[in-house]
């Protein structure tokens, strides 16, 4: 808008200003320092074109010229200024050598990695594509037509030639309407909303009778009685909400459609503020009420009743008021420890620890109050059989970690040998006990495999606590202690007579067809190509591709081993709901791909069993034809999201293996449709961008796989839009949308609030 410009103009004057000399011009290293430029190419570029009079340095007037133009300018204008960046030597025409010089520039401003053959693959794509006239350079008109046939950059052409040095802090924060004030926030959370109301008046309603029933000793004697009796029905039902069994069980009746079960954990951090706050007051209260107790009689001084059993208060020899400020300290210690700062600080266990002290609160509860029991009795009999039904479970059965990736960004595929009576549904998780990393200690972590892989259990674990760093260091040393030459010897037979027998039931046969060979384009930041291979069998489950021998894969980040493990679980999340949704939107974010990663196995393998029932049809289109009870999709969208390049190694077979099921299939027409979004890479309305993304997506057309991944689908620069992306999804009417996220707390509210909008039924993971 014009507000928006004018206000960026302001900036850019006030920018000047304050780091312009008394000669009130700024050189080049000024020019980047003020500007934040990561790259100093188009530093250079930029600079040298703001330069009119080639001085070496750039005047106030010159700049507020040049800035004038990008934004008031014609198409025309803009676009010669483009190719001005372009055409380094200013001979009027751009040669191979400049262009390669410009994509380097723009690979190294969105962090991406690509060996030097791939640079010339990008860099002849696009120069062919320009040069129409074949005279081996490109002229102004020239690259005009060819950016005339991407839409989407002429569209951003305008944005991108200011918005390059636009400072974050002049966003503009538009009034509007909070989202919990909003018709659609309200009816999409109604559940929430009355599960709430009705929690909160429950609360009151217990509050006012307990007041009255002791309206004999005072106002304060009445609050302290009131808020007792509000602890006495949160300190229980804090425990409710953590019967994870339960919960899985009620996930598959008519109750999930009732009750928020979803919403567990946050009702969970609700009830744990509420105890706090009930506390706090409570003993407050009680202190005032000593204080006029002290006062009035002087049988005993203030501290006699809060520190002693003298005064004989409460029910078990006179223990109350001791109790009561040991339960006040250690609620207050769990609370703080419990807070986001402390769980994701990498001081995980800070919380765990802490957390357990939750055995003796309710001890003491027992002690401190004489109805306490009354309300805790059932619950907590509930509580003590899923505790011990959670120890036979884990307890039961051999489990070993068999084998181990090492992947980018510090992330540990584990391997566990599955026990046959273990049974989950895609998106669980699981509690692992690792005696090796730590003795006592359980963490909970997405199962990343799907239920029809029957040997194994896949778990994703992401270094970001003292725990899981320890699990990555271990499994990282050369040769761990645990693994012994016997060991690893009768694990890799093992193995071996799992994967031949794996081969003898595939139900589909590897074709030595062009679809087959699948290259995976996967780069490291040298530049090395990693992977141009058939994807492993271990890397796909029970899908049976490549026959390498076992013993190529040991390498230093891949291994097998036999390292003792309990599991815990299943416990059920949200996502258990996919199958009852006719389209579904997955987004994970980072390792939030997880639970998608089990969901997106089983969805196919479904697809694969009923596809073999109809091999011959061409029109055969198993999302119309196909609804059970089982499963109603008709449509599902993945949508992954990363920071940086390295992050798509960890589940890029997989995607891979999924993109092959389809291969036959028409575009228009797919079950499953992917989109890749990475993060760190300069979005399309980034003019640094421009050319890069160009010559990105003619390859991408001309070999057909992505150059980022190897994937066939496209991976988008910078971050989703959200309202675009919903709208799209919105307008294909495959029915009732449910969004299904994992990733960033942070993220979840913006989908959440774009769902809302739309109308969609939003799912977070939370354990």
């Amino acid at each position: 808008s014009l507000d928006e410009d004018t206000r960026w103009l302001e900036w850019v004057t006030k920018q000047f200003e304050s780091i312009a000399g008394e000669d009130k011009e700024i050189d080049l290293d000024e020019f980047k320092t003020a500007l934040k430029v990561k790259e100093s190419f188009f530093a250079e570029r930029f600079f040298a074109l703001f330069d009119s009079d080639g001085s070496g340095s750039i005047s106030l007037d010159e700049l507020l010229k040049a800035l004038n133009l990008l934004i008031h300018g014609s198409e025309t204008d803009k676009l010669r200024f483009l190719f001005q960046v372009y055409d380094v030597d200013g001979s009027g025409s751009i040669d191979p050598d400049e262009l390669k010089t410009v994509l380097k520039s723009c690979l190294s401003e969105s962090a991406i990695s690509l060996p030097e053959e791939k640079l010339d693959d990008l860099t002849l794509a696009l120069f062919e594509s320009a040069d129409k006239d074949n005279s081996g350079s490109i002229t102004f008109e020239e690259l005009k037509a060819e950016l005339e046939t991407f839409p989407e950059v002429m569209e951003n052409l305008t944005i991108s030639a200011a918005n390059w040095l636009k400072p974050p802090d002049l966003e503009e924060n538009k009034c509007k309407t909070p989202r919990y004030l909003t018709r659609a926030y309200w009816h999409n959370n109604s559940r929430k909303l009355l599960f709430l109301c009705l929690y909160a008046l429950l609360n009151v309603l217990l509050f006012i009778v307990a007041m009255l029933k002791n309206a004999h000793g005072g106002p304060w004697f009445m609050v302290a009685k009131g808020c007792g009796q509000c602890l006495n029905l949160n300190c229980t039902f804090i425990m409710v909400l953590m019967l994870r069994r339960c919960l899985t069980w009620l996930r598959a009746t008519w109750v999930v459609r009732v009750l928020p079960l979803d919403q567990n954990i946050l009702l969970h951090q609700i009830v744990g503020y509420a105890i706090l706050i009930f506390t706090i007051v409570h003993t407050g209260a009680h202190v005032m009420n000593f204080a006029r107790m002290s006062q009035n009689d002087g049988t005993y001084q203030m501290w006699e009743y809060l520190l002693t059993i003298r005064p004989g208060i409460g029910w078990v020899n006179g223990t109350a008021s001791v109790t009561g400020v040991v339960l006040q300290i250690l609620i207050c210690l769990m609370v703080v420890c419990s807070s986001t700062f402390v769980r994701r600080s990498g001081h995980f266990e800070v919380f765990y620890w802490s957390h357990l002290s939750y055995v003796c609160v309710w001890a003491l509860l027992v002690v401190h109050c004489a109805n306490f029991w009354k309300w805790f009795v059932v619950p907590g009999v509930l509580f003590l059989i899923e505790k011990l039904i959670g120890i036979a479970v884990s307890r039961m059965g051999g489990l070993y970690i068999v084998e181990v990736n090492l992947l980018p960004s510090k992330v540990t595929h584990l391997v566990i040998k599955r026990p046959p009576f273990f049974h989950f549904k895609p998106g669980d998780y699981v509690y692992i006990n690792v005696p090796v990393i730590a003795k006592y200690e359980w963490h909970p972590f997405t199962i990343s495999s799907a239920p029809e892989q029957q040997d194994t259990l896949w778990l994703h674990v992401r270094s970001m606590g003292q725990w899981t760093n320890r699990l990555y260091e271990y499994f990282r040393q050369p040769e761990s202690q645990a693994m012994s030459n016997k060991r690893l010897t009768a694990s890799l037979r093992d193995r071996h007579h799992q994967k031949r027998a794996q081969s003898t039931i595939c139900s589909r046969t590897v074709a030595s067809n062009e679809d087959d060979d699948v290259e995976l384009t996967l780069y490291q930041s040298s530049g090395t190509r990693t992977g141009s291979q058939k994807p492993d069998p271990v890397e796909l489950g029970d899908v049976c591709l490549g026959t390498r021998e076992l013993s190529a894969k040991l390498s230093e980040n891949h291994r097998y081993c036999n390292i003792r493990c309990y599991v815990d679980g299943p416990f059920g999340t949200p996502t258990r709901q996919i199958f009852a949704s006719e389209h579904a939107v997955l987004i994970g974010a980072g390792i939030g791909i997880t639970p998608f990663a089990s969901l997106l196995q089983s969805i196919m393998c479904r697809y694969r069993m009923r596809k073999q029932n109809c091999p011959n049809s061409p029109s055969y289109s198993w999302c119309e034809t196909i609804k059970d009870n089982e499963m109603k999709l008709r449509k599902v969208d993945f949508i992954w999201i990363n920071r940086d390049q390295k992050s798509f190694e960890w589940f890029v077979s997989l995607l891979t293996k999924l993109e092959m099921d389809q291969a036959d299939e028409d575009p228009e027409g797919r079950f499953l449709e992917m989109h890749m979004y990475m993060t760190s890479a300069l979005s399309k309305n980034d003019m640094k961008a421009i050319g890069l993304q160009m010559a990105l997506d003619l390859l991408a057309k001309k070999e057909k796989r992505d150059s980022i991944t190897g994937l066939r689908t496209r991976t988008q620069p910078g971050r989703p839009d959200w309202a675009k992306v919903f709208q799209k999804v919105s307008e294909e009417k495959k029915g009732k949308v449910h969004v299904f996220y994992c990733g960033s707390p942070a993220l979840a509210k913006d989908i959440k609030a774009q769902c809302e909008q739309f109308g969609f039924n939003f799912y977070k993971e939370n354990f």
